[in-house]
Formats: C-alpha cells, sequence, structure tokens
C-alpha cells in the first residue's frame, strides 16, 4: 500500500495558485500624532489605530478554489511604544475577504513593530496547538485559527493612508492528508476523524519567540485528533468514493508543531449500515516538518476482504447457502442474509436436502473423521493447541470486511511451527482427544500482538455463524469448525472465541460455521 508525503511553502504553493501568502495590513498611528483615518463615511477614533487588511490573500483560512479569508474571532497583538501589550479590540464576526483591525496604544512611524498571531486560543506570543482539531467540510482551512496556526510579522510604516504594513510569516506545520481507496466496501463508508501519534511533542503551549524566529519550548502532547465530522453530506464523515486522490472529497488539514517527528496516522472508517468504527493505521519514516510548510500524505486504504462462502453445517458437501448465494442479491428472506436479524428459508433442514448442505452425520460410535469440506481442517487435538498453546490475544481494533460490509474484531493465534510442543496426534494435554474426547477453556489476553512480533502469529475474523437461516454475533463471536467429530455422541468439535476467551467445545453439526484454511 503506498504512501506517499510531499511538502510545500504555503509561499509556493500559492504562487502556483497566482495568489500571495502572507498578510498586508495597514494602520495610521495614533496617540502623539494622532493619525486616523475616516473611512466609509465612520467617525474617527483616536484612540485606535487601524490594521487595514486588503484582498483576500491576507489570511491563513483556506477555500478549496485557492482563496483566503480571514475568519470569525482573528485577532492580533502588538507591543506599542511603552512596551505593552495592545490586542486588537474588534474581530471579523464571519469569513471575510478583508477587515479593518482596532488596535489601542501608541505607535511611531518611525519604528518597527513585530506583530503576533497567536491563533484564537493564544494569547500574546503564547500559542496552544490543539489537540483535538474540527473541520466540517473537505479541503477547507478555516479551523486553522483555532487549531494553532500562528506567525510573526516585523510591521513598518508605509504611507498615512495604509499606515503599517507587513506580511505574515507563519510558524506552525501544517499536514493535508488525502486518502483513497479502490476496496469497495470502504467506499460506502466514512471518514470520521484522523489520528496523528507522534515520538515527541506536536502539541501544546509554545512560545512566538522573535529572536529565533520560531516556534520554542517543549510539550507533552503528542496525539492530535481532527475530526471530519460535520453537517448536511458531511453528518457521517468525509466520503472515501475515490480511488484516486482528491482533496476535495476528503482533503483533512491538521497543524502540529514543526521538528522532525515520527509520526503513526490511524485513518478512521464507519460503516453506517453496521455502526462499525475502526482504524486503519499507517506509519510513516522519521521526517522534518519544516515551519510554514504543508505536506502532502497520501494513503491508500485497504483491508482484507473475506468471502461469504464458508459458512458450512459441518463437512457438508456444498456450503451453507449453495444456490443462495448473497452474490446473487435475492429478495429478503430468500437468499443468503449479510445482516444480523435477518432470517431467510433457504437452508438445508435435513439430510434430504437437495443442494447436499446437510451435515455429514455418522458420529458417537468411536473417532470420526470429516472426509467433505471439513476433511483438511485442523483436527480437536491441533485446536487445543492453538488455544492453550498459542498465546490467543483478542484484537478490538483489527478492520476487516465480509459480504459487502465493514466489521472488527477477532482473535490473534499463534502459528503452529511457533507453538513448542505441537503435536497433531494428541492435545495439548498429551491425550487424543479425537478418541478419548474432553475439551477446555482458557482466558485471553486482550493486547494484540505488537509489530515486532505480528509475524508470529495469524488472524481469525469474528465471523459469528447461521442458526435456522439467521446470522448472530458477527464481530464479537468467532466459531470456526474441526476435522474432528466428538467420539462419545454425534456432536461436532469446533473452536470458539469472544473477547474474553477462547474454547474447544462439541455441538450440533447443523450449525453454519466457518470451514476454511486460516490456521497456519
Amino acid at each position: 500500500m503506498k504512501k506517499t508525503m510531499r511538502q510545500h511553502s504555503f509561499a509556493s504553493r500559492l504562487k502556483s495558485l497566482a495568489l500571495a501568502f502572507g498578510i498586508t495590513l495597514a494602520f495610521a498611528s495614533c496617540a502623539n500624532e494622532e493619525i486616523a483615518q475616516n473611512q466609509n463615511g465612520k467617525d474617527y477614533d483616536a484612540n485606535l489605530t487601524t490594521f487595514s487588511t486588503g484582498d483576500p490573500t491576507t489570511r491563513t483560512s483556506m477555500e478549496s478554489n485557492g482563496t483566503f479569508y480571514w475568519e470569525s474571532g482573528d485577532k492580533i497583538w502588538v507591543k506599542d511604544d511603552n512596551g505593552a501589550w495592545q490586542q486588537s479590540s474588534n474581530a471579523p464576526t464571519e469569513k471575510t475577504a478583508s477587515f479593518e483591525f482596532k488596535v489601542p496604544g501608541k505607535f511611531t512611524k518611525g519604528s518597527t513593530y513585530k506583530v503576533f498571531y497567536p491563533g484564537q486560543n493564544g494569547n500574546k506570543d503564547q500559542v496552544s496547538i490543539a489537540a483535538n482539531q474540527s473541520q466540517t467540510v473537505p479541503n477547507t482551512t478555516a479551523h486553522f485559527g483555532a487549531s494553532g496556526d500562528c506567525g510573526m510579522a516585523d510591521a513598518t510604516w508605509s504611507n498615512t493612508k495604509n499606515g503599517f504594513a507587513f506580511a505574515l510569516d507563519h510558524k506552525a506545520a501544517y499536514l493535508l492528508f488525502l486518502p483513497r481507496t479502490s476496496n469497495t466496501v470502504l467506499q460506502g463508508c466514512y471518514l470520521t476523524k484522523v489520528e496523528i501519534i507522534s515520538d515527541n511533542d506536536i502539541t501544546s503551549t509554545y512560545t512566538l519567540n522573535p529572536t529565533t524566529g520560531e516556534l520554542t519550548g517543549t510539550g507533552t502532547g503528542k496525539r492530535i485528533i481532527v475530526s471530519t465530522r460535520g453537517n448536511g453530506t458531511y453528518a457521517n464523515g468525509f466520503p472515501l468514493t475515490n480511488n484516486a486522490t482528491s482533496a476535495a472529497t476528503n482533503g483533512a488539514y491538521v497543524v502540529i508543531k514543526p521538528g522532525v517527528h515520527t509520526l503513526k496516522i490511524r485513518y478512521w472508517v464507519k460503516d453506517m449500515v453496521t455502526k462499525v468504527e475502526g482504524a486503519i493505521t499507517k506509519t510513516l519514516s522519521s521526517t522534518n516538518y519544516d515551519q510554514n510548510k504543508y505536506y502532502n500524505i497520501t494513503a491508500n486504504l485497504d483491508v482484507k476482504n473475506y468471502d461469504g462462502d464458508h459458512y458450512y453445517m459441518w463437512d457438508a458437501q456444498q456450503q451453507y447457502w449453495y444456490g443462495y448465494e448473497w452474490t446473487k442479491h435475492l429478495a429478503a428472506g430468500t437468499g443468503q442474509p449479510t445482516l444480523v436479524g435477518s432470517p431467510a428459508g433457504n437452508y438445508a433442514q435435513n439430510s434430504s436436502d437437495a443442494n447436499h448442505r446437510w451435515f455429514h452425520e455418522g458420529g458417537g460410535l468411536g473417532r470420526f473423521d470429516a472426509t467433505q469440506s471439513c476433511a483438511g481442517l485442523p483436527n480437536v487435538n491441533e485446536m487445543t493447541w492453538y488455544a492453550a498453546k498459542g498465546d490467543p490475544r483478542w484484537d478490538a481494533n483489527e478492520l476487516w470486511t465480509t459480504m459487502g460490509h465493514l466489521y472488527i474484531g477477532g482473535m490473534w493465534f499463534k502459528k503452529k511451527a511457533i507453538i513448542s510442543g505441537y503435536n497433531p496426534n494428541t492435545a495439548y494435554n498429551g491425550s487424543d482427544m479425537r478418541t478419548n474426547g474432553g475439551g477446555g477453556s482458557w482466558s485471553v489476553s486482550q493486547i494484540p500482538p505488537s509489530a515486532a512480533d505480528a509475524s508470529n502469529y495469524f488472524f481469525l475474523p469474528a465471523f459469528g455463524f447461521y442458526n435456522s437461516g439467521q446470522l448472530n454475533q458477527v464481530g464479537s463471536n468467532g466459531y470456526y469448525w474441526s476435522s474432528s467429530a466428538n467420539p462419545w455422541d454425534s456432536r461436532i468439535y469446533c473452536l470458539g472465541f469472544t473477547i474474553g476467551s477462547v474454547y474447544v467445545s462439541f455441538i450440533s453439526g447443523s450449525f453454519g460455521f466457518r470451514a476454511e484454511a486460516l490456521f497456519e
């Protein structure tokens, strides 16, 4: 799965858009010179200096057409001639292409002033890069001011009409996440949030340092989440309908502290039918994320897809829904149900089933092994090795798909080559349960295998099961047939698991459990 990252300075990007990045603001000095301007017939205010912004190229809020705006709540700070911090007394109340900031204090034409923009949640030279950011529409940065966008500039006298002028130099770094997918199931899901986890701090309160020209300070925040839920079209999040990069479809921006970071990105997606939500994780190499630059981070999202054709009654010749598979898109109540709680009647109900879907009868008189669909599966002895000695680990976050929907949950087991003492001819306790019977249950870990150890394990999804034509417990329970019947009655051995336990037991062969070679 290809992941690419590209960096850009805001200036270079806007140049390509025939726009200039930065702020050209002006104010007329007041105090001892009392220079003020009467704009649009308004009365003079000799106690305030006007910072006049011009065209829409003056702020960091960017629309999809490349136009920049000031946003509601934006304010600036300047130290006046007395060294006192002065904050603009007004702020936009809505998105606007230009605005006149009114700033109190004494300013002199011949002086140069440092202008600070600490973001909407900052104060003076203190900037708060938010751990929780929110973007409600794709490909917009209207949330930058509230998320920690910040900058500094030197303001010098321009002229009587325009006052002091400056161009803002931004001090945060910016990430643009561009997910795509060719997985048809994921294309029906929504991106609900993007989680950024760093090896060092990327969110906290920092200082705009005029000496270094950088954000300084060390924080403790190593995780940022940007929510992508909005209203109307985007009430569920951003769509994942694109198989090629498309900022207009689901581009999501994040503000972070500049620096060298190793980032792990978790793209949270949700299936609105099954209500399942989980994360697809990508890890990026260590990169220097520089101030005043944005970085394109693309990701091809995919998860393992499993077919719906491997539910069987035990050792039947044909699968549980043979002739009525979900891929035939039959009417509700007729074909294979793909969702819990939607029964259908066309399943085998006795051994005379014309489609040969009834289970293999004949056990209960000693050892009895599968010869048809379950013949190649692990026997009961092997199942106990996986359950008792395979270090089973429940994973509540592993995403997978089946029958057109997204699910989550399953169990990791050690591969048989890793299990010390593994022997198909005897169970973990030395007995051959194919002839002697037995079983057991074991508790499981709630911690998935580490990345370093993952290759020693294989994953079994919690596929649930069919009973009387109805699908049950998908995402919470897994049931897998063995190749062995109980030697003392007609019930069949299976491996079952849920969030807290795994067990080897026996049950009627008429249930629709999974029969496939997922064991390693």
